[in-house]
């Protein structure tokens, strides 16, 4: 076939790389969504066999991902990580710099092995009590940290699913492939110029941010600063004739004409309730407990005719600090909640906890919250039991910002860490396939009791298999009908001859602008053939041609896209501008250093 000649094949999977960009842009269906429509539609249109279709779900790259998803739930579990927190904090002191320095390398180091956003959702805990403790505003903390996790995903093959993804995408052009290390100096290159950049330049890149106030402090009320503490618990009782010549007074009526919020109701019968609907009428003869301001409170009682209890009574048992309290949570990347609202949600019914107020962007929201669409990012404060809290923590639905009791299994940890060696040890001194290697892993794990066969799969984020299997077909049809190679020689024909530098720069570029608007996995799919026919045609290495691809998607930090950035924006309080400032510079410092280093070490000459 030649490479200048258009056929209807090609028109077809254009036609079909056009539509997956526009609904991952549009997002009118979840990516995953987006990848399994790529599957069905493919074989169908008789540009892959059935087999093709279907072999992602096969690959190397996708068992990969899963076992890698299954050791770093295994870590968790036995809270090896967390270990590593308290050491790390004596050695950087009370220094800023050093605490940036030495948890940003740490989390940039585990990023490596586990998924980005997982490690950056372990340290967020720590982050916090760290700041609170050195008086250091969270927001001038989270973002170096978070873009470290981020950049932690380029130090090893395993780090991140482009890289997983890579061998299985240069394959059929009969490449060598990388090995779990191969990208390791370029990774820590990438992670220091961060580290650096922050240290030197982050006084004036990074937002002011405000100091939270201990969460021991209940007296603060819910303020336009974006102070997120529940306020104070007050028991509040309502007279024989409350009910009598008046209108039903509802829960929802009272958040969001006084700010508070009603989190526990006794009616005259005594009987408790607790994760109110917001529809729930007052009666007279009732006893409830409310967050609020002093001053909202005092209101509320004269306008309504309630007595104040000096202190609680009938839910002192139930209010106590060991039982329940308040907690923030954030919207989790890939949370069912997403696109709803409370509401739609059944939240009261279905969790069992009661919202007190919402923060997002630069904005919060004590009233109304029953109506108002959640996005990724969001933070929640909520009050429940700590046993309730532990349910949801477990559904990956909200990631805490507090630490919540679970059950681990600390006396698992040197179990844990030695299959995570043995794993290690297999790939690079016997050469065994990746996938293999790493499903070894995680089977020792399940086999030595580290975390249960369902915790296993609970573990697995299903969407991102998906994605990843569902998507691998578009790059064999995009190879297998010509259109990669005729794409790359119209675009060679266009330019004219350029220095693999160059070229390499320009890929780095464009795989940069594509991870902004789609997913990574979509980005490495959709472009690594292409560089590689453009890398053939142009004389240039085509090994060097799909490393940028792959290390490149994980250049994003200008957008707010990333997960590990939609998790750490609503805890920091940063807008999308924040990210744009800082997140610019290290777009362009992301770039610098990727090809200085692959000159160095790859020895790709201008």
């Amino acid at each position: 076939m030649e490479a200048n000649t258009l056929t209807t094949e090609m028109i077809m999977v254009m036609g079909m790389i056009g539509i997956a960009v526009f609904l991952f842009i549009v997002e009118w269906i979840r990516v995953d969504m987006v990848a399994i429509l790529m599957t069905v539609s493919l074989p169908l249109l008789k540009l892959v066999t059935p087999n093709e279709a279907f072999s992602g779900f096969s690959s190397n790259a996708v068992i990969s991902i899963i076992a890698v998803i299954i050791i770093g739930a295994g870590l968790d579990k036995t809270g090896l990580i967390n270990r590593l927190v308290a050491p790390i904090l004596r050695i950087a002191g009370n220094s800023s710099s050093r605490v940036i320095l030495a948890m940003g390398g740490t989390v940039a180091v585990i990023s490596s092995f586990m998924q980005n956003i997982g490690a950056a959702a372990l340290f967020l805990p720590a982050i916090r009590r760290v700041s609170r403790a050195m008086g250091i505003p969270l927001a001038r903390m989270l973002m170096p940290i978070g873009f470290c996790a981020i950049l932690g995903g380029t130090i090893t093959l395993v780090g991140c699913s482009p890289l997983i993804l890579l061998n299985d995408l240069i394959a059929p052009f009969n490449l060598e492939p990388f090995q779990l290390f191969d990208v390791t100096p370029i990774g820590l290159a990438l992670v220091a110029s961060g580290i650096v950049f922050f240290i030197i330049f982050g006084r004036w890149v990074l937002p002011q941010g405000e100091l939270e106030r201990d969460a021991s402090d209940k007296s603060t009320e819910i303020g336009e600063g974006g102070d997120l503490t529940a306020g104070t618990a007050f028991e509040l009782a309502t007279p024989a004739d409350f009910t009598d010549f008046r209108d039903p007074l509802t829960i929802k009526m009272i958040r969001d004409t006084h700010g508070i919020t009603v989190v526990a109701l006794a009616g005259r019968d005594g009987i408790k309730h607790f994760s109110l609907d917001p529809e729930t009428v007052l009666r007279s003869n009732s006893t409830l407990v409310a967050y609020g301001s002093k001053n909202d409170i005092a209101r509320l009682t004269s306008e309504q005719g309630m007595q104040i209890k000096d202190d609680l009574a009938l839910f002192k048992n139930e209010m106590s600090p060991s039982v329940s309290g308040t907690i923030e949570a954030v919207v989790a990347p890939r949370s069912m909640l997403i696109g709803k609202t409370l509401r739609q949600a059944h939240f009261w019914e279905q969790f069992q906890v009661n919202p007190i107020a919402l923060f997002r962007s630069n904005e919060v929201f004590s009233s109304g919250l029953s109506d108002i669409e959640l996005y990724s990012g969001d933070v929640l404060v909520l009050h429940g039991t700590w046993e309730r809290f532990s349910i949801l923590e477990a559904q990956h639905n909200f990631i805490f910002t507090s630490p919540v009791q679970e059950i681990m299994k600390p006396e698992k940890a040197l179990i844990a860490g030695f299959w995570l060696t043995l794993a290690l040890v297999m790939v690079i001194g016997f050469k065994i396939q990746l996938s293999v290697c790493l499903l070894t892993g995680a089977f020792g794990m399940m086999v030595c009791g580290v975390l249960t066969i369902d915790e296993a799969y609970q573990a697995v984020d299903w969407r991102t298999v998906f994605l990843l299997a569902g998507l691998i077909p578009l790059g064999i049809a995009t190879e297998k009908t010509g259109t990669a190679a005729w794409i790359a020689h119209s675009i060679l024909d266009i330019v004219g001859p350029v220095a693999p530098v160059v070229l390499l720069t320009v890929i780095a570029v464009l795989a940069t602008g594509f991870t902004l608007v789609i997913s990574n996995v979509g980005a490495t799919v959709l472009l690594v053939p292409l560089v590689l026919n453009m890398a053939m045609a142009s004389g240039t290495d085509p090994r060097m041609a799909a490393l940028v691809v792959g290390l490149a998607t994980s250049n994003s930090f200008m957008l707010p896209t990333h997960q590990v950035n939609a998790l750490y924006m609503g805890p920091g309080r940063y807008r999308s501008v924040d990210f744009m400032k800082a997140g610019g510079i290290m777009t362009i410092l992301f770039i610098v250093v990727l090809i200085l280093m692959l000159s160095l070490v790859y020895g790709v000459q201008g």
